[in-house]
Formats: C-alpha cells, sequence, structure tokens
C-alpha cells in the first residue's frame, strides 16, 4: 500500500551482532535525522550489558528513542510500544525526513511497520496449566507441543523464551487453530512509506560475531549485572538470553562455563530464527555486513526517491 505522505521510515534489520546500531548512526548522520529502537531488551534501565546497548559515544552521535527508557518493573507491552512510537513518529516527521528504525525484535519492528495482529480471547486456566507444566516438565515438551500444533511458529518465535512459547500455544489450543493463521496477512495503512534495509552474513560469520560479542559481555561484566537482577528473575522482562542462563548458573544448575555456552547456543538460535523471519519479505533489500557504507546510502536514496 502506499503512503498517504511523503514521510519515509528507514528500516534497519537483521541477526543479533550484524552491525545493525553502526549503520543505523551512520545514516542518521547522513540524513541528519533521529533513530527509534525497536529492540525491546533495549527498553530497560537496569539491563545494559547483556543487551548490547549501544554506548555512550554511539547514543551522542544521533538522537536516540526507546532507549533504557524504562524499568524492568514497568509493564511494557508490544501494544504500548506500538501506540508511543507511531505517536512520536507522528511528532519527529513535522520536522525530520526520513526517519530511522532499528531493532533485533521482529515483532516490535512489525509493530510499527503494519501493526499487530487479532486474535481470539483466550480461557486464562489454558495459560495457567502450561505454566504448571513448565514448572514440572521443563521447557522442551512445550516445545514439542508447538512444533506439532504449529510448524510455521516454532521455527520463528524465541522458543527459549518461555512467555513467547506459553503465548503461541494458549492460542493453538484455544482457539483449535494455529498461532500463525492469525497472523495479519494485510498491512495496516500508516503515514509514512517503510525503506526496508537487511543486513546479512554467512553463517559463520553471524556465529563467530555472536561467540566473540558474548565474549566480550562477560568481559564486560554481565555476570556481576546478571547477579544484581537475580532477584527480580521472574519479571517478564528478564526472561530474555544471557539472564536466563545465568541465573541456572546461580541456582546452581550450571557451571559459569556451561552458562557462557548455552547463552552462545541460544543467541545463535534466536538470530537463525531472525533471518528465517527476516528472508521471507520480498520488500527487504540486503547488503552484505561489510558493504562499503557509500552502496548502502545509494542504494537507501535510490528507494527513497520512488
Amino acid at each position: 500500500m502506499k503512503a498517504l505522505t511523503n514521510n519515509r521510515l528507514i528500516s534497519i534489520i537483521g541477526p543479533t551482532g550484524i552491525g545493525k546500531t553502526a549503520l543505523s548512526i551512520a545514516l542518521a548522520k547522513h540524513f541528519n535525522t533521529e533513530i527509534i529502537s525497536a529492540d525491546s531488551r533495549q527498553f530497560y534501565t537496569e539491563m545494559q550489558i547483556g543487551t548490547a546497548v549501544p554506548e555512550p559515544a554511539e547514543l551522542a552521535a544521533a538522537p536516540h528513542h526507546f532507549i533504557q527508557h524504562k524499568s524492568i518493573h514497568s509493564a511494557y507491552s508490544v501494544g504500548d510500544y506500538e501506540r508511543d512510537a507511531l505517536a512520536l513518529l507522528n511528532v519527529l516527521f513535522t520536522d525530520k525526513n526520513p526517519l530511522i528504525l532499528v531493532g533485533g525484535s521482529g515483532l516490535y519492528v512489525a509493530a510499527v511497520e503494519k501493526g499487530l495482529d487479532k486474535f481470539p480471547s483466550i480461557d486464562p486456566s489454558i495459560r495457567q496449566t502450561l505454566k504448571e507444566r513448565i514448572s514440572t516438565e521443563g521447557i522442551l515438551p512445550l516445545q514439542a507441543q508447538l512444533k506439532a500444533l504449529d510448524p510455521q511458529t516454532y521455527s520463528q518465535i524465541d522458543l527459549e523464551n518461555p512467555q513467547r512459547l506459553i503465548r503461541a500455544l494458549e492460542v493453538c489450543i484455544g482457539s483449535g487453530q494455529p498461532y500463525s493463521s492469525f497472523l495479519k496477512k494485510d498491512k495496516t495503512i500508516r503515514n509514512f512509506k517503510t525503506i526496508k534495509i537487511g543486513l546479512t552474513a554467512s553463517r559463520e560469520i553471524i556465529y563467530d560475531r555472536i561467540n566473540l560479542r558474548v565474549d566480550q559481555m562477560i568481559a564486560s561484566g554481565l555476570v556481576e549485572e546478571a547477579r544484581d537482577l537475580y532477584p527480580f528473575k521472574s519479571l517478564n522482562a528478564l526472561q530474555t538470553v544471557g539472564y536466563r542462563e545465568l541465573f541456572r548458573y546461580f541456582d546452581g544448575e550450571l557451571s559459569l562455563d556451561m552458562a557462557v555456552e548455552e547463552i552462545k547456543k541460544n543467541t545463535r538460535r534466536f538470530a537463525k530464527r531472525q533471518l528465517t523471519w527476516y528472508r521471507k519479505d520480498p520488500e527487504v533489500h540486503w547488503f552484505a555486513y561489510d558493504s562499503p557504507l557509500t552502496n548502502i546510502i545509494q542504494a537507501t536514496e535510490a528507494a527513497l526517491a520512488m
């Protein structure tokens, strides 16, 4: 669908650790504009090292929004984010055009670009039963059940995130239909056109970058950051890779070395699902992660002019 105005949103996507932050800053400086983060892990003030929040110098290089603007103790849903992000875009478009959206949370990116999906009401007892099953049986049986009921969703969501897993399963069970069958088929009309820029690399390079990044996080104090957050480990905000594994270390379930390896493994799996999600979108202009910036700028300018 065509945008109703000449407003343009440059959406930068790609797997975790591929270089989206650096590209977003470079494009923001080139176009003299501002950055809206769609990385739901970076919303929370208390989570910095494990979420790879941009460094102070990076934040100072271009105006950023939705970075560490919430506490882990505050409920903040994707619906809340959609509302707030659209309101901010409307304000910023009065002075800046294009604007830049960047993030690794596909659901949050999609909420801005095309709106949220509508799901049926589900009996709350189903969610409670699933939560009890995770407590008693662990997460693997629920993952297997989702694979049987909805292979498409199984291949896309963060299977290590119990909240996402339970949400998908409760819809499958409560409605009798796959969770994926409720996903939006048509875009909501927005007052901007989205230009999608994707960064990618070979699987080997992506995985090597992830492994190095995790090692750097550990060296920067991730264990200490997670220990400070351990008393709040049941909060939704902390059901994320990098923290869950260290909480298991603190609980005595894993050694530190095993926890670090689990972080790397689960992050690699997350990156694979991110690519699966994004590669289905024919509108993405893909670039190698090490492409010359001038090439990306030229292609972006051409797309903006269309």
